[in-house]
């Protein structure tokens, strides 16, 4: 053997001679000697005199942790790792020695492990694959120029233990991601009382530099934002901890030189055991942001720390105590402190605008949260109820005529109900949207929600100039904002830039990879480009984030393999939610195509029963591909006249191409007045 002392010595149970083989075998491949027992049977006076000796002289400790490790109460891996504590006790506290591995996700507040093992941090090797980078580091603790103490290997080596608050329920321990976004909301409402001084922050370890085998390279500056863990030992608060957790998450988008996870993917998390590493890569962000919230009268305290997902070290931690009038403030001061610690740079106009729109009116902000709240439940139901959440917004601007946010949301939700709520339908809500869309620009010129409202507005209404215009304003203000990519990335599409509306979808894709809306928005994309392959994708993708409301996914993937020419998978993708009225319209379609009439017939009947003159779009579609052009065209005349918002796809629907080359078309075309 070369060199003794600067020897790795691996200790593990006989089951996990797998994983400790790949450990192995990373380090001598990094140069690195390794002691790696792998007899069959164990035993003997010599060999325990060999293996105590190779205790004595290594230089380093590895002690591997599992469900197995802790299965077993009695193994000579325990004897292994008495012998190495008791070398400790003769060594300087500047000496490392201790190196321990996880492979699975065994935490440490359980473990049972010596004591000295959780004083050290952690590192997690998932079944054993170890990174390069892990070899490297142990490389440069085993070098004799560069002696380091124990509380230096536990920054370097990895991430500490999970130590969680003592909170009332498993669910609960599981929040502190909440924190981050508590910050913003903490300013505004005071209930509940400061019953433990300080929360201990959960350190979700699992996110070591040493995760998985294959390199996990996010972009720099990156980030998302976890919902904070409401501390107000209220439930009911939660709307509140939830909406700060929000307006924290749109203020950092606002730094254009940060790449932060949308709201839907960012807060998918919530209530769940995953480990900062794990969230990292799903996400694909370098750092996420962490809290809590915790209010006493007029007093939020706020703590919240930052987490380099890929090595799980802390970057920077602090708590806040406010009052609830001032939250704008306290939005911008987290803002700079995280811009800081990414070393990203926060203009003066970045810090005012994080500021834009909002309130300092404790009573009208928590009125908006639960605006907030409120208007995501109406949004995932079907139909949607829309009365509560826009009152809480009604109710905000009674108290705060000035709070743009409010009046800006407010529109976006009445014009979401206005076609999918039966309480809303019919209703002469333009006016009432462009008023509150307009109010919000009003207010806060660089506010981009407003001219996303008034964009959705617009194009509703067939004025696609403006809405363009609209769209083009929001992304100038607001490029990194999924609402504005979402909303800017179809008009693009509709109007027939291609390049751009792929590249706005995508960029929305990586914002916020587990909402089944950005995948669609893309899918949606590209099918109105022909690249149907690559749509198809993007459905599935959407249909596999979300099985359980994807029924427009399902609908537009089958029309996608339709218009490819594959049948039998349109048939079946559209069959999928059969009574869904998109559905209908594909299978209305494939069914004719395979000679099907009939029952091509019995679906057009259903439209018809369901939506009247409201479907002349969609007939419009469903004749054109039957080969019936006059009827085709007829319906479009009625849709024109009708203003039906469908029209907005006539300039790239497919279904629409056998009508391209007719006069009445064509006129119909520039009748509508697309912006070139």
């Amino acid at each position: 053997m070369t060199e003794p002392s600067r020897a790795v010595f691996l200790s593990y149970a006989s089951q996990d001679a797998e994983a400790a083989k790949r450990i192995c075998d990373a380090l001598r491949a990094g140069g690195i000697e390794v002691w790696f027992d792998q007899s069959e049977l164990r035993g003997g006076d010599a060999w325990d005199r060999q293996i105590r000796k190779q205790i004595h002289d290594c230089a380093l400790f590895i002690p591997i942790i599992s469900a197995n490790s802790q299965a077993r109460l009695e193994g000579y891996f325990r004897l292994e790792w008495k012998l190495a504590v008791e070398r400790t006790h003769l060594m300087s506290e500047r000496a490392a020695f201790l190196v321990p591995v996880v492979i699975d996700d065994t935490g440490s507040a359980r473990a049972d492990v010596p004591e000295s093992f959780r004083a050290m941090q952690w590192t997690r090797l998932p079944a054993g694959e170890t990174p390069s980078a892990f070899a490297v580091r142990v490389s440069q603790l085993l070098s004799p120029s560069e002696p380091q103490s124990a509380a230096q290997t536990r920054s370097a080596i990895g991430p500490a233990p999970s130590f969680r608050p003592p909170i009332a329920n498993a669910a609960a321990s599981r929040r502190p991601k909440l924190v981050l976004l508590l910050i913003a909301a903490v300013a505004l409402l005071g209930l509940g009382y400061f019953g433990i001084d300080r929360f201990v922050l959960s350190m979700r370890s699992g996110g070591s530099l040493a995760g998985e085998s294959t390199v996990f390279a996010p972009p720099a500056h990156s980030i998302a934002v976890l919902p904070f863990v409401n501390m107000s030992g209220d439930k009911e608060q939660e709307y509140f901890s939830d909406g700060l957790t929000e307006e924290l998450l749109n203020s950092l988008a606002e730094i254009n030189e940060l790449q932060v996870a949308a709201r839907t993917s960012a807060f998918s998390f919530k209530g769940k055991d995953t480990d900062i590493g794990t969230i990292g890569r799903k996400l694909n962000v370098a750092s996420v942001l962490e809290g809590s919230v915790r209010r006493s009268g007029n007093t939020v305290r706020i703590t919240a720390q930052l987490i380099n997902a890929v090595t799980g070290f802390h970057l920077w931690s602090h708590t806040y105590d406010r009052d609830l009038g001032n939250v704008l403030k306290l939005e911008s001061d987290i803002a700079g402190a995280v811009a800081s610690a990414l070393k990203v740079s926060l203009l003066g106009e970045v810090a005012m605008k994080i500021e834009f729109g909002g309130t300092r009116n404790a009573a009208a902000f928590d009125a908006y949260l639960r605006g907030l709240k409120q208007a995501r439940i109406a949004t995932a139901s079907t139909p949607m109820e829309c009365r509560e959440p826009i009152d809480a917004f009604s109710e905000a601007i009674a108290i705060d005529s000035n709070y743009a946010l409010a009046y800006a949301s407010r529109a976006l939700l009445t014009s979401e109900c206005a076609g999918n709520s039966p309480g809303w339908l019919q209703q002469p809500s333009d006016e009432k949207v462009r008023a509150d869309a307009e109010r919000a620009i009003a207010l806060t010129p660089g506010l981009a929600e407003g001219y996303v409202a008034l964009s959705r507005l617009e194009m509703g209404s067939l004025n696609l100039g403006a809405a363009d215009q609209a769209c083009t304003r929001a992304l100038a203000l607001a490029p990194g904002n999924q609402r504005v990519l979402y909303q800017c990335s179809l008009l693009a599409a509709y109007l027939g830039r291609t390049d751009a509306a792929i590249s706005s979808a995508r960029r929305g894709v990586a914002l916020d990879p587990l909402n089944p809306l950005s995948h669609r928005a893309l899918g949606d994309t590209l099918r109105y480009a022909r690249r149907y392959d690559e749509a198809i994708a993007a459905y599935q993708a959407s249909i596999a984030v979300d099985p359980e409301h994807s029924a427009e996914a399902y609908a537009l993937r089958g029309l996608s393999y339709y218009s490819a020419g594959n049948l039998a998978l349109a048939q079946s993708s559209c069959e999928a939610r059969p009574d869904y009225f998109r559905s209908e319209v594909c299978q209305g379609v494939v069914y004719d195509r395979l000679g099907r009439h009939r029952e091509a017939a019995a679906r057009v009947e259903n439209i018809t029963q369901l939506g009247h003159d409201a479907a002349a779009y969609q007939f419009a579609e469903i004749n054109a591909q039957w080969g019936d052009r006059k009827t085709a065209l007829d319906w479009l005349d009625k849709a024109m006249r009708l203003r039906d918002p469908g029209m907005v796809y006539t300039k790239v629907d497919p279904l629409l191409d056998p009508l391209r080359k007719e006069a009445r078309f064509q006129a119909l075309e520039r009748e509508l007045k697309f912006p070139d």
